[in-house]
């Protein structure tokens, strides 16, 4: 089966997020795009070979060429795009985090599922054997009864003017940028929804948190504490930490184990291992998932359900860090 996929707008993490990963597919292409300035979206086409520019994304998801729709805009603009590009029957990989809050991811996975489409949100590192192999340790058994869990996600995002990651209206903020991922390594290694206990932010600018940290309860009573930081200083830094009765577990760098050195380091009674596995990209696992789960293969564990929970525990960490939801500020 071939796939022709849209893409809508020139996002910064559009090269990475689908242009490279669909040149490694032989029955993969990108034929049509469209940006809010078309000059930038030519010059983005002429770079990727997409063959057709259109002037408004409303032209993308209708195009009758397209199949699938990726969309890595700003994320203000996921809930309006993706349930128009399902309503007009097309699959959709919408970037990270899904929507700008729960009742909006809501909206969207009901809209798929009436639909019948696939629509998953492009938690890239999810299928990375990276990831795999950490979910893999925590649910054997070999650390024991895990007392506590630990995970951040720090990076580079310079407040320079037109950074949408510090415009409140389009969803910025260090937690839905940067937290929904420590949110997400600890939410699908222990296979559950955590209770919020507490959060904290520092604000910069008008509701916008360039750092979070959020103190989390599991069903069995295990701890946890997620933090993310939107640090120029800080350079980029994720990891996640399990501390069992029988061993600890340390991943470092579950995000990109491609771009930056990663570890998984196993510590019990028979002593320590460590290993590392492949840097082939996860962008190209994420979108092999995706193919398969268009194909029938199998379901993509990251789908629209599963945004709905990832938008409902974001919404609950700033509430608990007496902030409003993005989109109801």
């Amino acid at each position: 089966m071939s796939l022709r996929i849209g893409l809508l707008g020139a996002a910064y993490i559009a090269p990475r997020g689908i242009v490279k990963p669909v040149q490694v597919f032989d029955d993969v292409e990108i034929v049509s795009m469209a940006a809010r300035d078309r000059s930038r979206a030519e010059v983005f086409a002429a770079r990727a070979d997409i063959p057709t520019v259109h002037d408004t994304y409303d032209q993308v998801v209708t195009d009758p060429n397209v199949d699938a729709v990726y969309n890595p805009l700003a994320i203000s603009g996921h809930h309006e795009w993706t349930i128009k590009a399902l309503n007009a029957g097309k699959h959709v990989l919408c970037e990270k985090p899904f929507a700008m809050n729960e009742a909006e991811a809501r909206e969207m996975a009901d809209c798929a599922r009436e639909n019948g489409l696939v629509c998953a949100e492009a938690f890239h590192y999810y299928y990375h054997p990276l990831s795999r192999r950490m979910r893999e340790i925590v649910q054997s058994g070999i650390l024991g009864r895990i007392r506590f869990a630990d995970a951040h996600f720090q990076n580079i995002v310079e407040d320079t003017p037109g950074e949408i990651r510090y415009q409140i209206e389009l969803g910025g903020g260090a937690a839905m940028d940067l937290g929904c991922y420590p949110l997400h390594f600890l939410r699908h290694s222990f296979g559950a929804e955590p209770e919020v206990i507490s959060a904290k932010t520092a604000i910069v600018h008008e509701h916008i948190d360039i750092e979070l940290e959020a103190e989390l309860l599991f069903p069995g009573d295990v701890p946890a504490r997620i933090w993310s930081r939107m640090n120029p200083a800080g350079g980029f830094s994720s990891a996640a930490n399990f501390y069992g009765d029988q061993g600890r577990l340390k991943v470092v760098n579950p995000m990109v184990p491609q771009r930056e050195p990663h570890l998984i380091e196993l510590v019990t009674s028979w002593g320590t291992r460590r290993e590392t596995l492949t840097t082939r990209p996860t962008f190209d696992y994420q979108l092999q998932a995706f193919i398969d789960a268009i194909e029938g293969v199998r379901p993509m564990t990251t789908d629209a359900e599963d945004g709905v929970v990832s938008m409902r525990v974001i919404d609950n960490v700033y509430r608990a860090a007496g902030m409003m939801p993005r989109g109801e500020i």
